[in-house]
């Protein structure tokens, strides 16, 4: 359910996309973040930052799309969200005692400082791709294609690395013996 409130800006963008133009999906994406951030501000009494940074960054470049009538501008969001992951995860391989990585899945798996180590490099390399990926598909196929991307090239994208880094960890978790050893 969250992975689908988290996703509820980008799917309404691309339904007004299909049903009018850049425009107003753009609009439409604007308003979901800001209503986004404000539901969830009601109901757990706090912003959660990935919201914020969301909403900022449609509100800059939605605005300057829709100011200019230019949709180069709401093309570059997606870029610069993954830059700015791939720039975090980079800068918490040195900033503090724990990755990103590891701070936030430590609480439900436990592996060795390397393997955090390697599981970070991977999310930075990952974002960083996904940025440019973006850009790419942006400048050389059509809008229409952009918007298809957007949706399910990086929705599908991001829930195959996910998958991929399952099955990493999943060589490092320990195993219970049916008879009660490891």
């Amino acid at each position: 359910m969250k992975f689908l409130y988290d996703f509820f800006p980008v799917l309404l963008f691309f339904a007004a996309y299909k049903l009018f133009d850049i425009y107003v999906a753009t609009g439409v994406a604007i308003g979901a973040a800001l209503l986004q951030t404000l539901a969830y501000r009601i109901r757990t009494g706090r912003f959660e930052k990935m919201h914020l940074l969301t909403a900022g960054l449609l509100l800059f470049f939605g605005g300057l799309t829709l100011a200019l009538r230019d949709p180069t501008f709401i093309k570059w969001k997606p870029t610069v969200i993954n830059w700015l992951f791939a720039v975090a995860f980079l800068g918490s391989a040195w900033i503090g005692e724990r990755t990103l990585v590891e701070r936030m899945m430590s609480h439900a798996i436990q592996v060795d400082k390397p393997v955090w180590s390697r599981l970070n490099w991977a999310w930075t390399g990952f974002f960083a791709s996904m940025g440019g990926a973006n850009l790419y598909v942006a400048y050389s196929f059509d809008e229409a294609t952009w918007v298809n991307f957007k949706l399910f090239g990086m929705l599908g994208l991001t829930l195959a690395f996910v998958v991929a880094q399952a099955l990493y960890l999943a060589r490092y978790m320990e195993h219970e013996n049916p008879e009660g050893g490891a």
